[in-house]
């Protein structure tokens, strides 16, 4: 289990940190390419879009505490996949309740 110190340091983890930027842009692309998107799914990928950097931010907060119970070598690890996974529940979470 990644310690709350460990965590911090992997803020600054610049691969892991892509891996989060990429997994929102397909986010995006998949609600823009749904055959009748929201229109909260149309906005949130708008925004993802258009701030990247402040909603990679968020979101990539989520993933270090998703991830806690993990340690730092299982985080810095991940799959695409796994990241993918994070990041679609918390944009749904996010769209649901019309924010971010």
């Amino acid at each position: 289990m990644a310690t709350n110190t460990e965590l911090f340091s992997l803020y600054y983890n610049s691969e892991l940190k892509n891996k989060v930027i990429v997994a929102i842009a397909k986010k995006a692309q998949t609600l823009l390419a749904a055959s009748v998107p929201t229109a909260a799914q149309l906005n949130w990928a708008k925004n993802a879009l258009e701030n990247t950097d402040s909603v990679a931010t968020a979101l990539y907060k989520y993933v270090l505490a998703a991830n806690s119970t993990l340690t730092v070598a299982q985080i810095v690890g991940a799959s695409d996949a796994a990241i993918q996974s994070n990041i679609d529940t918390a944009a749904d979470k996010f769209i649901a309740g019309g924010l971010l």
